[in-house]
C-alpha cells in the first residue's frame, strides 16, 4: 500500500506489477478490494494501481463540500504519485464518472479510457424519473438507523452474486461510510458529462455487462455513439459489476485493448 496527501485528505492505493500503468477506479460503496480478480491477474504485464477513494477503504474522509472535481483532483494526484507517465484509467459505475471528470481537467494524465458499466452522471445518462427514484431510494437508505443501514443497491448482479466473492462483498458493505456514499449518490444525480464525450481524443474501451440493469445497454450505445472511435465489448451473462461476475472475460477484454493501444 502507498499513500498520497491532497489538501489534507490521505488517499491509499495498491500498486502491483511492472509495466505501463493501469489505474482501476472502483464504484460507489466499494473499495480497492473489488479489483481482487484484476489486481494480480494483470500485474504480469502492467503496473496495476487500485485506489481507495476519499471516504472509502483505508483513505480518510473528504471534508464537507467535496465535489466530483475534487475526487478527480485526488485521482490525478495518485497517477502523479505513481510517476510512470500517462495511464490507462479504468472506472466502473460511479468510478467511470470520476474518470470522465479526471479526463475533463487532466487529459495529459490519461493515455486511454476504459469505461465499465458506467454513466455520464445519472443526469447525463438516465431519464429524469429514474434519477428521481434513485435519489428517493438513497434518501430512504440514509435515513435508516446506523444498525439497519444497508448500502446494497438493487440490480448490481444479473443473478445471485458469485459465491466466491460474497464474503468480500459483505466485508466491503460493512465498511461503507453512509455520509460518503450519500454525498456520492447526490453528486451522481446532478452530474452530466455528455458535453465531454465527443471531445475525448484518446483510445476508449466500453465494457458492459449484457444484462446490466442499473446502467442498461442503451447507455452503453449512447457512449459508443458520442465518443469518437469508441470500442464496445459486451460481457455475456453479466450485470453491473462485470469484473466480479465474469472476471476472466473482463480481464481478457482489458488486456487485449491495452495491448492494442500501447
Amino acid at each position: 500500500m502507498a499513500t498520497v496527501q491532497v489538501g489534507g485528505v490521505e488517499i491509499a492505493y495498491d500498486r502491483v506489477g511492472q509495466g505501463p500503468p493501469l489505474v482501476l477506479v472502483h464504484g460507489g460503496g466499494y473499495s480497492a478490494r473489488m479489483w481482487r480478480p484484476q489486481l494480480y491477474a494483470l500485474a504480469d504485464e502492467f503496473t496495476v494501481v487500485a485506489w481507495d477513494e476519499p471516504g472509502a477503504g483505508r483513505s480518510s474522509d473528504p471534508p464537507p463540500g467535496f465535489t466530483l472535481t475534487d475526487y478527480a483532483r485526488c485521482l490525478a494526484a495518485v497517477i502523479e504519485d505513481v510517476a510512470l507517465g500517462p495511464a490507462r484509467v479504468l472506472g466502473l459505475s460511479w468510478g467511470g464518472t470520476v474518470v470522465l471528470e479526471l479526463y475533463r481537467h487532466h487529459p495529459e494524465l490519461v493515455s486511454a479510457l476504459l469505461l465499465v458499466d458506467t454513466y455520464a452522471g445519472w443526469k447525463g445518462s438516465l431519464p429524469p424519473e429514474e434519477v428521481a427514484a434513485r435519489v428517493e431510494g438513497a434518501r430512504r437508505m440514509l435515513a435508516a438507523p446506523r444498525e439497519e443501514f444497508d448500502p446494497t443497491l438493487p440490480g448490481l448482479f444479473a443473478g445471485e452474486p458469485p459465491a466466491e466473492f460474497v464474503p468480500l462483498l459483505d466485508a466491503m458493505a460493512r465498511d461503507v461510510r453512509p455520509e460518503s456514499m450519500g454525498a456520492q449518490l447526490l453528486m451522481m444525480a446532478e452530474a452530466d458529462e455528455r458535453d465531454l464525450l465527443p471531445r475525448i481524443a484518446v483510445p476508449t474501451l466500453l465494457v458492459w455487462g449484457e444484462l446490466d440493469a442499473r446502467s442498461p445497454l442503451d447507455v452503453a450505445r449512447a457512449f459508443e455513439e458520442a465518443i469518437p472511435d469508441a470500442e464496445l465489448v459486451l460481457i455475456p451473462g453479466a450485470g453491473h459489476v462485470s469484473n466480479l461476475e465474469a472476471p476472466e472475460r473482463f480481464n481478457q477484454a482489458v488486456r487485449a485493448f491495452c495491448r492494442a493501444h500501447r
